[in-house]
């Protein structure tokens, strides 16, 4: 395994070798390198071994989980490279921990060093450089090398989504990499993904076995589940540039839409990382929530959740231990008691052993929506594509009650959020979207778009990556603001935060590169307000 997986600096120029272990939250994570399985290269050689490995390894490093090689669980790992960007970012959760090395950070727009790294590192380390292990070991017509291509995209539009231009399209070229435009790393997304759906599809009309059954933790081997979502993942990358370049996104939506094994349509379709008889791990947001104490439901959950009677809310957050009911906490706080915290707010609603969300097959129904508003997209009605984007999440997650969910015209999500140990009412009606839920065809179409985000919104929980990146784009829904914007000199008050700056270990691994991608910025400079690409609608 030493010459797989001893990664002393990545092709991309992150270094990687120690050099930047940080203190998560609470010190749960020590090493950068997350490959304990020992094999040797002659075993590489057997049942697919050689790409299988390196397949796991992917599927493992989207959403980090597992072990590091100390066996100490990543769930500290998974807080920082999720849970304290994303997350926290959508208003899904907030933190309430407090940490000795720095006073503000990412809650409070003034992000934190260590922090900011993690993800942008880690991908390259836990996607990226495996893919390219499979791409020297397959050639262009392997299931194995499409299969790892769809994990790739997924795992790097959510980097670019976060940075904006990334050392993409160039990757394995050189130690010292340049970076890409965002858009140039969309276009390439497109290509790859029209590719591997080429030929998964071609290996799925001629053959019915599974493909790398045992590494494949999402969908055990099942190619034309792999087809469904690498569809449905061109569909959300489509939708993502809608706004930007609508020419192109019509013409990759419609391919998606419109291809013979279709779109992610039923809960058996979402895509899940499993637990496994030969792969199980701790869930990190049960393990940050509930071992570490540091999560709480957001107060923009709170606002939505609450308003409309959500019968979703006892499924996403457990009951605060003070009182039995759900409160969410404030975004940015300072000067926080954890102690305090902890019993009067709701933690996440998740087991140790529950699997890993990656697309959950509400989402697809949303997308199908908005493409069929604006676009002109798909079969059915605006209105039944909402409808049954609801009634799926609802369904996904187990809960009952759709029927007067999607009936209720009268429910408003609330005006005023109240904090649960001060008991201070502070008022967001101007912050809120106000729609209730009830389909409204006479509706104009921005407030039709708005209503589908809010009921998206809240089905893409707990992936607040894509929550962020959504809000971003469309402008919805409304959110409770940060706390205070005294902390941060880089994002304007009331604006939510826009990107991650560039790790400060390309700044001293790949300097010249990172500097000259600051330029792909548009002039904005390298800073937490910088809009990506694709954020022109705010």
């Amino acid at each position: 395994m030493k010459h797989i997986f001893n990664y002393t600096k990545l092709i991309c120029g992150v270094c990687v070798a120690g050099s930047l272990l940080f203190a998560s939250c609470t010190d749960h994570f020590k090493d950068w390198n997350i490959n304990p399985n020992e094999v040797t290269s002659e075993q590489m050689e057997y049942d697919n071994l050689n790409t299988g490995a390196y397949f796991t390894q992917m599927e493992k490093g989207v959403f980090i989980v597992g072990k590091g090689a100390d066996g100490i669980g990543l769930g500290g790992r998974y807080q920082v490279t999720e849970m304290l960007t994303g997350d926290i970012f959508a208003s899904y959760i907030a933190n309430i921990n407090t940490y000795s090395y720095t006073t503000y950070h990412n809650d409070h727009y003034a992000l934190y060093r260590d922090w900011y790294n993690a993800p942008f590192n880690d991908a390259y380390t836990n996607v990226m450089q495996p893919w390219k292990s499979i791409v020297d070991n397959t050639d262009e017509t392997s299931p194995a090398r499409a299969m790892a291509t769809i994990v790739k995209v997924l795992g790097m539009s959510r980097i670019t989504d976060m940075y904006g231009p990334i050392p993409y399209t160039r990757f394995g070229s050189a130690i010292q990499v340049p970076y890409d435009s965002q858009k140039d790393v969309y276009y390439r997304f497109f290509e790859e993904l029209d590719d591997a759906i080429d030929v998964l599809t071609d290996y799925n009309s001629s053959n019915s076995a599974k493909y790398m059954e045992q590494y494949d933790y999402i969908y055990n081997g099942n190619v034309a589940k792999w087809i469904k979502f690498a569809n449905t993942l061109r569909l959300r990358l489509a939708m993502r540039i809608s706004f930007v370049d609508q020419p192109k996104a019509e013409t990759e939506a419609a391919a998606a839409i419109n291809h013979s094994n279709g779109l992610i349509t039923t809960i058996d379709d979402s895509a899940i990382l499993h637990q496994m008889t030969s792969f199980s791990f701790t869930n990190p947001l049960w393990e940050v929530s509930e071992s570490f104490q540091d999560m709480r439901m957001g107060a923009t959950m709170d606002c939505y959740l609450n308003g409309y009677n959500d019968p979703r809310l006892s499924r996403y957050f457990c009951p605060a231990a003070n009182d039995g009911n759900y409160h969410g906490v404030r975004n940015g706080l300072t000067n926080i008691s954890k102690d305090t915290y902890k019993g009067a707010a709701s933690g996440l609603n998740f087991n140790e052993n529950d699997d890993m969300q990656w697309m959950d097959v509400a989402e697809a129904y949303f997308l199908l929506t908005e493409a069929k508003l604006r676009l002109n997209l798909g079969t059915e009605t605006v209105q039944s594509y909402y409808e049954q984007g609801v009634r799926a999440s609802f369904s996904s997650k187990g809960a009952s009650g759709v029927d007067a969910y999607i009936a209720n015209q009268e429910s408003l999500p609330l005006t005023t959020y109240t904090d649960p140990v001060t008991n201070r009412g502070t008022n967001v009606n101007s912050f809120i979207s106000q729609l209730p839920v009830a389909w409204d065809e006479g509706a104009t179409l921005e407030k039709k778009l708005e209503r589908i985000m809010i009921q998206k919104w809240i089905a893409l929980y707990p992936d607040g990556q894509e929550a962020w990146s959504e809000m971003r784009r469309t402008g919805y829904p409304g959110f409770v603001r940060i706390s205070s914007y005294s902390y941060t000199t880089e994002v304007a008050s009331n604006e939510m935060i826009s990107r991650l700056k560039f790790p400060t270990t390309e700044y001293s691994d790949n300097s010249e590169n990172t500097q000259a991608a600051v330029s792909l910025l548009g002039g904005n400079g390298d800073t937490a307000g910088t809009r990506l690409w694709w954020d022109v609608r705010r």
